[in-house]
């Protein structure tokens, strides 16, 4: 309407040579193998890290579900977990990972024994009953259902 034309134009003021793109290509081709290396002690340590962080958590909460002997390997596992974590070997960390899995089984079963005792404990004592229940869910699936039309506005210009 005003007649005055609006325009921006973006032009690359310093773009690499083909050279320095070959030069750069050479090198990750060259580091690949460190690169890679380097990954895996940094998947390794991450998983550890939270492995360590997990099993810490449950041994707290739950650790006097479980005998004095199996505490201890848990225990002596997290000591090697940590220790393998203060240096940058990615197998000696993947075999703690692993030392640690074992060791944190018996925790495991004494937390699913715990809560399959109480968790059967408190659905046998708040059994539904019968229609009543029934009748409230289908009221509820009705509220706040409201049916719309959507259309797209950046379709239509």
């Amino acid at each position: 309407a005003t007649g005055k034309d609006q325009k921006i134009t973006i032009t690359s003021s310093s773009g690499l040579s083909k050279e320095e793109v070959e030069r750069m290509a050479k090198d990750a081709e060259a580091h690949a193998s460190e690169d890679k290396t380097k990954r895996d002690e940094v998947e390794a340590r991450n998983q550890l890290d939270s492995m360590v962080y997990q099993i810490e958590k449950m041994l707290k909460e739950h650790g006097d579900k479980i005998s004095g002997s199996e505490r201890s390997d848990v225990e002596s596992a997290l000591a090697d977990a940590k220790k393998a974590l203060e240096g940058t070997d990615a197998a000696a960390m993947n075999s703690a990972r692993e030392r640690l899995t074992q060791a944190s089984h018996k925790l495991a079963e004494a937390m699913y024994k715990t809560a399959q005792s109480t968790g059967g404990a408190q659905a046998g004592g708040a059994a539904p009953s019968g229609d009543g229940a029934q009748s409230g869910q289908e009221q509820k699936k009705d509220e706040g259902v409201i049916d719309a039309e959507y259309v797209d506005v950046e379709e239509k210009k």
